[in-house]
């Protein structure tokens, strides 16, 4: 409906600032903060506020889809998981992108790279013509063949996990849709000092620091 601009949340972060969505996603846990998660965060925020989609890259295990399903759940929106792999074509990409344009809702493409290179290409004009459509702010739009209403909240996240067999590189037209951040390794001991803070641990960080060297020794030996 029509509402004036200046009654709803606006979420800021640095020069970025983003409409709150009011989705309810429920009471579930929370990510810990680290440096990593907080520099992902810039990242995203700044992909949005230029009508970007966010590409988180590095190895398993780093918390790309996780740091993007927290975003969207601080910025109250839905935000839909999707695995790829080689077996997708086209055809199914563009029902996905119908769902997301009608419904204004998030989607985060895990191992993105998977799809294959000439699908790839295509993907990158579909994704392209719903950031021109959100771009112009219009009401509706003509999308592979049908008329959708566009909800300007919907957005295209991607995760890679670069330097594996099977997997190619992205085409310079897709590229150019996305803003990359690279994730590292987490601080293990910190998120485990909070989650153990958290719980009501008196000793968080030396209980910490015994954990993460036990789980590093099992992780060397096995």
């Amino acid at each position: 409906g029509s509402y004036d601009r200046k009654e709803t949340v606006m979420l800021r972060m640095m020069n970025a600032s983003v409409e709150y969505g009011y989705e309810y996603l429920g009471n579930s846990s929370r990510l810990v903060i680290t440096p990593l998660t907080d520099r992902c965060y810039r990242t995203l925020m700044g992909a949005i506020h230029l009508n970007l989609g966010g590409a988180p890259e590095g190895p398993a295990g780093t918390g790309k889809t996780e740091t993007t399903k927290d975003l969207a759940k601080a910025l109250a929106r839905q935000c839909v998981v999707f695995n790829c792999s080689d077996s997708l074509d086209y055809l199914t990409m563009a029902r996905f992108f119908k769902g997301l344009a009608s419904s204004g809702a998030w989607a985060c493409f895990d191992e993105f790279n998977r799809i294959d290179l000439e699908v790839l290409s295509v993907v990158a004009q579909q994704v392209l013509e719903i950031q021109i459509a959100v771009k112009n702010n219009v009401k509706k739009f003509f999308f592979e063949g049908s008329e959708l209403t566009l909800r300007p909240t919907c957005n295209v996240f991607i995760t890679m996990n670069p330097g594996y067999a099977g997997r190619s590189e992205l085409p310079d037209n897709l590229k150019a849709l996305f803003r990359t951040v690279a994730m590292m390794v987490p601080d293990y001991a910190l998120i485990s000092e909070i989650l153990l803070y958290s719980d009501g641990y008196l000793n968080a960080r030396a209980c910490a620091r015994k954990i993460v060297a036990t789980y590093r020794l099992c992780s060397e030996q096995l």
